[in-house]
């Protein structure tokens, strides 16, 4: 836990932390297989009405990870996003479901990935703008090329995030008005109108 929290704040490679993380772990295919069959995770309130309302104006909605595939694809599938619309690492195992290593060519198996993620989605052509949303360091790095950056203190608020944060949130009950309704309020912020202004549909990536 301490690798992972000193990886998001930023002050390790994360790929050293990842390395160090499933290096500790050592996970098998079976573990995983369990893990899955457990369900036991919810998520993050309000997450699922957001995510509903950006697919309802035709947002795109990514998810960009340090986690991995193996875990991340079940939720994605109950969020209504796309498996191919998740941008996050593989574990590796071998025939007999031991661990042998990670998949280091994905973007986010390095420092500086999720950033490499988001050029990836610029470079495809995906219509931006786009909006990144995350709690952490490495999520923080997207922007740029991301257009804006929204933080979120909901878990955990780390100073730096929210510093630099165009918009910071601690729940995400308080973007649903501006992607739900039809116009900028006055005096809202910039990343606000981004997501509230009809004619503009972002891409929204979060972490």
């Amino acid at each position: 836990m301490a690798i992972c929290c000193r990886a998001m704040g930023g002050s390790v490679l994360f790929q050293d932390a990842l390395q160090a993380r499933l290096d500790i772990i050592q996970p098998t295919a079976a573990m995983l297989r369990d893990y899955d069959a457990q369900d036991t995770l919810q998520p993050t309130p309000h997450v699922e009405a957001l995510i509903q309302a950006l697919h309802a104006r035709g947002t795109g909605v990514f998810l960009i990870s340090g986690g991995f595939t193996q875990m991340i694809h079940p939720w994605a599938s109950k969020l209504g996003i796309a498996h191919e619309r998740v941008l996050a690492n593989t574990i590796r195992f071998n025939e007999q479901g031991t661990y042998a290593g990670f998949d280091a060519d994905a973007f986010t198996s390095r420092s500086g990935g999720k950033a490499a993620a988001m050029q990836h989605l610029v470079d495809c052509g995906m219509p931006g703008p786009f909006l990144m949303v995350g709690d952490g360091v490495t999520d923080l790095e997207a922007k740029p090329p991301a257009d804006a950056f929204l933080g979120y203190g909901g878990i955990i608020t780390r100073q730096a995030v929210q510093n630099a944060a165009d918009w910071f949130i601690t729940d995400f009950a308080e973007v649903l008005p501006f992607v739900q309704d039809g116009g900028c309020a006055s005096g809202s912020a910039e990343v606000k109108c981004a997501l509230h202004q009809q004619r503009v549909q972002p891409n929204a990536v979060t972490s």
